[in-house]
C-alpha cells in the first residue's frame, strides 16, 4: 500500500490513485444542500500560471445552468502550486474565504452549512461501525462550490467532527484514512446540484486536529471542466480550514 505524508509528518494510505477513495461508500463527507449554481463557457483546463498539467480531474456528465463571471482573481502570480496550496491554508485558517481561494486562482460561488448533525446516521461502513460505539459530540459540515472563471467548477465538502477525548478522535482518523472503511454519509450530490454523474469521490481528501478532540475531513470533486488531481488536492486542504459559519 502507497502512503502519502501529511503537513504535520503523519502518514496516510492511499487508495485508488491518491486519497480515501477505494470504495468509500460513493463518495466523501458532503452533509449540506448547495443550490445549483452555475457556469458557461470557457471549458479551459486549470493548469496555468503554476497549478500544473490540465486534464486530471475528470469532467462531469451533467451541465450547470446559469452564469459565471470571469473575475477571478489570481492573487499569486507566478507562483506555484505548493506555494499557493501553502498561503490559501493560511488565509483560510484566518476566516478569508475568499482571499484563500484567491490564491489558487479559484473564486467561491456558493456554500450551504448544516450543523447539529446526527453522527451515527450519518455514516456508512466501519466508520458507523465506530461512530455506533463511540458517539460522537458533534456534527458540522459546509458544502462550496468554486469556480476559475473559465469553466471549472468544483465541489468542496468540509467536515467537522468532534469526540469526548483525543484517543476518540485519533481512533476515529484511524478508521476514516482507510479506503473502502465508509465515510460521513454525502448526499447525492448529483441530485442536489442537478449534475448528472457528479459526486465526492474520496479521492481528493485531506484530514487535519481541529483541537485535541477534533477532526476536520476535507474533500473536492469536479462539478464541471476539467482541473487537474493535484488542484483538487490542494482545494480539499484549503477547504478544511475554513470555519464553517
Amino acid at each position: 500500500m502507497e502512503f502519502r505524508t501529511r503537513p504535520d509528518g503523519t502518514k496516510y494510505p492511499l487508495a485508488g490513485g491518491g486519497g480515501k477513495g477505494g470504495g468509500k461508500g460513493g463518495g466523501g463527507a458532503v452533509l449540506a444542500v448547495l443550490a445549483a449554481v452555475a457556469l458557461a463557457g470557457g471549458g479551459g483546463a486549470v493548469g496555468a500560471g503554476g497549478l500544473g498539467a490540465s486534464g486530471g480531474g475528470g469532467t462531469a456528465a451533467g451541465s450547470v445552468p446559469g452564469n459565471l463571471s470571469r473575475d477571478v482573481v489570481d492573487s499569486l502570480p507566478g507562483r506555484d502550486l505548493s506555494t499557493r496550496r501553502a498561503e490559501g491554508r493560511k488565509s483560510a485558517r484566518q476566516g478569508r474565504a475568499n482571499e484563500a481561494w484567491s490564491r489558487v486562482k479559484f473564486k467561491e460561488l456558493n456554500r450551504k452549512i448544516e450543523t447539529g448533525v446526527a453522527c451515527v446516521a450519518s455514516a456508512t461502513g466501519r466508520v458507523r461501525q465506530f461512530l455506533t460505539r463511540t458517539p460522537c459530540t458533534s456534527l458540522a459540515g459546509m458544502m462550496l462550490l468554486v469556480g476559475d472563471g473559465q469553466g471549472n467548477a468544483a465541489v468542496v465538502s468540509v467536515v467537522r467532527i468532534g469526540f469526548r477525548t483525543a484517543a476518540q478522535a485519533s481512533a476515529f482518523q484511524e478508521v476514516e484514512d482507510v479506503g473502502g472503511s465508509g465515510d460521513v454519509r454525502p448526499l447525492p450530490v448529483s441530485a442536489v446540484l442537478d449534475l448528472a454523474g457528479v459526486e465526492i469521490t474520496g479521492q481528493h481528501y485531506h484530514i487535519r486536529r481541529d483541537g485535541a478532540a477534533a477532526r476536520v475531513i476535507g474533500e473536492a470533486d469536479v462539478a464541471t471542466g476539467t482541473i487537474d488531481r493535484e488542484v483538487l488536492l490542494a482545494l480539499a486542504d484549503i477547504g478544511s480550514y475554513l470555519p464553517i459559519r
